[in-house]
Order: structure tokens, then C-alpha cells, then sequence
């Protein structure tokens, strides 16, 4: 393993890597929150009920929410690359096991909700209602495998790079 510039981690080349891809998926799902709380709505479509309900509480009520949903996003994107950088090296610890913690969820409820979308999609699971059949083939094909990706990275960048001392 060879330091980061930092020198405060030590990592593989695919340990940055995997940490650059977790950031860049995690960013490409805050901006689409964001362009969501900024009225867009193209693929809205596709997430079904949850938008759904965020409506039912009027435009201004669901564009915050979008935002904040946004905000979170970025940060979590973004905070586990900016340590493995040395930056905010005080916030070190915490920001890694958040991580740890943040990448099981994304890769657990990503690949858990894929595999359901799936299952209703081809008729192995039944549900009783009508299907939502945009929402499910979005989360299929798009939304749930991202937040899957964005965790197996995750969680393979902080393997891949640790503290010269071993600690989180």
C-alpha cells in the first residue's frame, strides 16, 4: 500500500478509486434530488410513492424537503473522499464510521429493493393493487442499483485504506 498525500491513510490504488466512484454516485443522486427541489421533473416518475407523498404536502413543502434530501446526499457523498484526502482530519474517525455504517445500508437497501423490483417485475411476487410499473422498472434499472453501487464502493474503498495505526 502506498500513503495518500496526506499521509495520514494509507490505501491501494483501487481503495481511491472505489472511494472516487462512491463520491461521484452519491453526488449523481444529490443532484437529482436537487433538480427535483428546483422543480424539474424529468424520471420523477420513476420513484414512485415517495414522490407521490412529498406532492401531497404542496410544492413548497416537497421542494425543502428535496433539498435537505439533497444536502444529506452531497455530504455523505462527499465527506468519506474529502478525509480519505486528509481533509478534515479531526472529523477522521466519525466520518469513517458513519461510513462503514452508511455503506452497509446503501449496499443492503440497494440490492434488497433491486431484487424486490425484480421479483414484481416478472411476476415471481405478487402484490395485491395495481403496480406502479415506471416506479418499479426506475428502481430496477436505476435508483437501486445506484444507491447498491454507491455502498459496495463505499464500503470497498474503506477496506482498501486505513488509518497507518489500524483504527477505522
Amino acid at each position: 500500500m502506498a500513503p495518500t498525500a496526506s499521509g495520514a491513510e494509507m490505501t491501494t490504488p483501487a481503495g481511491t478509486t472505489a472511494l472516487r466512484v462512491a463520491a461521484g454516485v452519491g453526488l449523481l443522486h444529490a443532484a437529482s434530488s436537487l433538480y427535483w427541489a428546483l422543480g424539474g421533473t424529468w424520471l420523477l416518475q420513476t420513484v414512485g410513492a415517495a414522490a407521490d407523498a412529498l406532492e401531497a404536502h404542496g410544492t413548497l413543502v416537497s421542494s425543502l424537503a428535496l433539498a435537505l434530501i439533497a444536502a444529506v446526499k452531497a455530504l455523505a457523498a462527499a465527506l468519506p473522499l474529502l478525509v480519505h484526502r486528509g481533509r478534515l482530519a479531526r472529523l477522521r474517525r466519525p466520518v469513517r464510521a458513519l461510513s462503514w455504517i452508511g455503506g452497509t445500508f446503501l449496499l443492503l437497501y440497494g440490492g434488497a429493493n433491486t431484487v424486490v423490483a425484480a421479483a414484481v417485475l416478472s411476476g415471481v411476487l405478487h402484490v395485491s393493487g395495481s403496480v406502479d410499473r415506471a416506479s418499479m422498472f426506475g428502481h430496477l434499472l436505476l435508483w437501486d442499483p445506484l444507491f447498491a453501487l454507491w455502498g459496495a464502493c463505499l464500503l470497498l474503498g474503506l477496506a482498501r485504506s486505513h488509518d497507518r495505526a489500524g483504527s477505522v
